[in-house]
């Protein structure tokens, strides 16, 4: 009976807030209208994305299924559906980090899948080995800085930013954000726990203020003049460049980007992801759905409407996009940002990082 009335309350709040997607406007379009025998497809996701209603769109205009969607936080939504169980609604679990694909693998709430169109057009490395989930936009975590006040060699490393060099110069978000989290995991793998460690504890005795905010808050303090150096992913500095706001274009003049490298092999690299949810009641539509997001209509969505890097090659995006999108990428497997989560909390927790 609990999980009964946990799978009504789903569904209703799906209802409720989940928009189908031929009730989004896309681009200007006629909103696509779903075919009632091409069933639906029930999203829980942790993207907030405004943007990702162009997906739902597009996807809904490519099959005619009706598109569902449930938003919340990562935590909140494994726990949701962790208390559903079986008579959960949800067809496919989307977040916004590689990191937090993890937890919910780990709480048993994806299904295995093999989807050839997939393990083809994704790299082995943004993907789960059991295909349990699969990335479909790229994102960087990188320096943002004061093109007046540093120097692109002073930010070439992510070991600058624990340097003398940037004492009181550096903005960051809280440690418990898990793209903080991922990109520590990563400095653990190519460093191992005791640079990385010394690399935390360097960073915090350079901050310019308790971490605060999102990564846009860290781009727009270095340009009131509280910081000249913050970590950001590529994406946010990238909509702040592309906005028609007047105020965010000159921000983008004054600050840009440096993409560090780790060890020699490139800038640490992030996805967005799906899997599809274990119990599923709509798989044939889920299944769809997960190999629509890596084609090339989608892949451009994600470049053009959120300003990510696509996955698949080939991928026509735009020009702002794309003066970024050349840049050397650490090959190392995302499934390691999950598997050293808690090591890497540890870590900041010791280090002072709050």
């Amino acid at each position: 009976m609990t999980r009964l009335i946990a799978a009504f309350a789903a569904v209703l709040a799906l209802a409720a807030c989940g928009q189908p997607g031929g009730q989004t406007e896309a681009g200007g379009e006629t909103p696509a209208v779903p075919d009632p025998a091409k069933g639906v497809v029930n999203l829980y996701t942790a993207r907030h994305y405004d943007a990702d209603l162009q997906l739902y769109d597009a996807f809904t205009r490519a099959t005619g299924i009706k598109v569902n969607r449930l938003e919340m936080a990562p935590d909140q939504l494994i726990e949701r559906m962790k208390a559903e169980g079986e008579a959960s609604p949800a067809d496919v679990v989307i977040m916004a980090d590689a990191g937090a694909l993890w937890r919910a693998e780990e709480a048993g709430l994806l299904a295995e899948a093999s989807i050839p169109e997939l393990e083809q057009a994704i790299p082995a490395q943004l993907r789960d080995p059991e295909g349990q989930w699969f990335g479909f936009s790229r994102r960087a975590r990188v320096i943002a800085y004061d093109k007046a006040k540093v120097k692109p060699e002073e930010v070439a490393t992510y070991e600058a930013l624990a340097s003398p060099r940037f004492k009181g110069q550096v903005c960051v978000r809280s440690s418990d954000n898990v793209y903080n989290l991922s990109l520590m995991a990563a400095l653990i793998e190519r460093w191992g726990p005791q640079k990385a460690e010394a690399w935390a504890r360097g960073v915090v005795a350079n901050m310019a203020r308790p971490p605060q905010g999102g990564d846009i808050d860290q781009i727009r303090a270095i340009g009131a003049g509280a910081c000249q150096v913050a970590l950001t992913n590529s994406y946010y500095y990238l909509r702040i460049a592309r906005s028609e706001a007047e105020a965010d274009r000159k921000l983008a003049q004054a600050v840009t980007l440096s993409f560090p490298d780790l060890e020699g092999q490139g800038a640490h690299v992030n996805i967005s992801g799906a899997g599809i949810a274990r119990h599923a009641p709509n798989r044939p539509q889920a299944e769809q759905f997960v190999r629509f997001l890596a084609t090339p209509q989608a892949q451009t969505i994600f470049a053009g409407a959120n300003n990510e890097f696509p996955v698949a090659a080939g991928v026509e995006i735009p020009t702002e996009v794309a003066a970024f999108a050349d840049f050397k990428a650490d090959p190392m497997p995302v499934v390691v940002y999950g598997r050293r989560q808690a090591e890497a909390q540890a870590i900041f927790d010791r280090a002072g990082w709050r």
